[in-house]
Formats: structure tokens, sequence, C-alpha cells
């Protein structure tokens, strides 16, 4: 477990709305300094004030994380500001609800380069501090779509598998060079964001989450208690883990399943507005904050992460509980043999 350090430099991307809001509520509970990356200044103020209420520090970074110079500037003003970054997490995402024979290739090149390249920005802003310390952390939010894809978010899908490709590589690197710097990657299930109100998108009805799907919360804890350990992979919520297994052994079934279902099951039954804007190329105005329009179709607390974080007091629980229960069947059964032999 790494050392809980008060008063921590955290910095996140995409931290205006959705999960990266919700993360930065999460770490400001914890009175951490937090640079703030998106490119929604109104909302990022916004987040701001909520850090600290919350009893954190904010420093707002408009920018976008396909520009990697914008990223290597907003690193080292949140270090000129608050001191060496300890928590770096890549948040930052955007997609396109589409066929891919109906998508363009400058569509393709957007998502990329913000859900892929954004985190290899900011991995690389965040390296080029933490390893000549030999301290910190970068997690990587992926998702439970950069092992098993789905159809009509092709970019977004080849996005998190990237990330999950180029941080498995980055891990071996800090392993071989015997590096204190941690990288792990906390991967998600579907999450009630407002990414659902603006993300670009041809379906006929208003895109979803498919369920089910879970309160921003849930991931933005995972998140925060990921950076107190020096876990590989995190599994937020059960679909996760049964999304990732379930592609290990059975890809073939699951193609079958995801292409009769897939399509359904990421739109809701009311009609998309044609004239909704979307925030591929442009941020999207409005007070959007961490949670989307499904509140009341959304878990609030993962069992399966409350097992994944408490495991190894589990696993010393039932340790002694076999112990135990093996001493007292032992102690019966000699009871036993001693009363047969006193016949």
């Amino acid at each position: 477990m790494m050392d809980s350090i008060a008063h921590r430099v955290v910095v996140i991307t995409g931290a205006s709305a959705g999960l990266g809001r919700a993360i930065a509520q999460a770490f400001a509970r914890e009175g951490a300094s937090i640079g703030l990356v998106a490119r929604n200044r109104e909302r990022l103020e916004a987040a701001k004030v909520e850090v600290e209420q919350l009893g954190g520090k904010a420093l707002v970074l408009v920018g976008d994380v396909a520009d990697a110079q914008r990223v290597e500037e907003a690193a080292a003003e949140v270090e000129g500001e608050y001191g060496p970054i300890d928590v770096w997490v890549n948040n930052a995402m955007t997609s396109v609800f589409s066929p891919f024979n109906q998508m363009t290739a400058e569509e393709f090149r957007r998502v990329t380069e913000v859900t892929y390249l954004g985190a290899v920005h900011g991995t690389m802003a965040a390296l080029k501090r933490m390893l000549p310390r030999n301290r910190g952390m970068v997690i990587q939010v992926g998702s439970a779509l950069s092992d098993r894809s789905i159809p009509l978010q092709s970019a977004y899908c080849g996005a998190k598998h990237g990330m999950r490709g180029f941080t498995d590589s980055i891990r071996c690197e800090l392993i071989h060079e015997k590096s204190r710097v941690h990288i792990t990657m906390v991967q998600l299930p579907a999450m009630n964001t407002p990414q659902f109100d603006w993300v670009e998108s041809r379906l006929p009805n208003r895109p979803q989450p498919v369920p089910p799907i879970y309160q921003p919360e849930v991931a933005a804890n995972a998140i925060v208690w990921a950076s107190h350990h020096r876990r590989r992979e995190i599994y937020v919520g059960l679909p996760t883990v049964k999304a990732m297994w379930g592609n290990k052994f059975i890809r073939g079934l699951l193609d079958l399943y995801l292409g009769r279902t897939g399509y359904t099951s990421q739109q809701t039954d009311e009609p998309e507005r044609p004239e909704r804007p979307a925030n591929l190329w442009h941020t999207v105005p409005g007070p959007f904050s961490a949670h989307g329009r499904f509140d009341a179709r959304s878990k609030a607390f993962s069992t399966q992460v409350w097992l994944s974080e408490n495991k190894w007091g589990l696993g010393i629980l039932l340790a002694g509980g076999l112990t135990a229960a093996t001493l007292f069947f032992k102690s019966s059964h000699d009871r036993h043999r001693r009363g047969k032999s006193g016949r």
C-alpha cells in the first residue's frame, strides 16, 4: 500500500463534467490540491468551487488533451502552483455513436487523438516529472471496452484498446528500471454521465449506457482508492468482470450476442433530437455536472468493488475460518477417538 499523503497534488483530465468531475470531488474530500484540465472554462470554474467547498484546492487549466504542448504546459502550471505532482489521472474521452461505414476519417482521428493520444500526452507529462523523483502514480481510466469491443463505438473501443496496450508496455519498462513510479488501469462499466447528451451520434434514438449503469461516484471512489494502492489493474462492477473474462473464453459467442443486441442496448426509446449539439470538435455549453440523466436506473454501490478493495482482509478471514474449522473438527475427532478407546 502506498503511503496516504495529506494534501497530495493531483491532475485530472476531462475534469469539467461526468466522471472527471466526480473524481475531482472524491480527491477534494481528502484535501488534495487538484489541477483540473478540460476545454470548458465555465464548468471548470464550477468544479473548482465544488473542490474548495469539499476541502481541497483547485487550479483551472483550460486545454485540449489532444494538444501535447498544452498538456505539458498544464503540468508545469500545476507544479508551479502546488509543487510535485503525486497522482495523474487520464480520464478525458470522446466518442462517436455510429456504424463504422458511416464514419469519416476525421471523426475517427479526433476520437483517437482525445481518448488515446490524450492519455499518451498526459502520461508523458507525468512521467517526465515523476521518474527523476522516483515516485508518483499514473491512473488510466479504462473501460470494459478496452478488452471487449461493442458495435457502434469502433473508434472509442480502439482507443481504449490502445490505452491498455501502451500502459502494459510502460509498466514493463518501469519494472526494468526498478522505478517506484506506478501505473495502473481502472476498468469501468457503463456510467451515468452527461456524455450521452453531448456525444456525436448517428443513431435514430437517444444514446444510453449499456445497462446495468453505475453512478460516477462508484468509479471515482475506486480511482481514489487505487491512488493509495499498487494494483496492476482494478475492475469496477460485475459487468466489467463478466465482459473481461467472457472475452477470454467465448469471444465468438459474444460477437454473435452483441451483433444481435448491441444496437438496441445502446439506445433508448426516445427519438434523437436532430438539432442537439455535439462535443466532438467543440465544447458544448451548459451546466453539465457529474451525473447524466439516468439517476433512476443507476447503481450507487458495487459489491464487486468492495470485494476487490478488501480481498486481502477477506482472504485472511477465510483462512482463519478454515483453520478454526479444521482445528474444531480435529479436536472433535480426537475426543471421539479417546471416547471409543475409553470404552
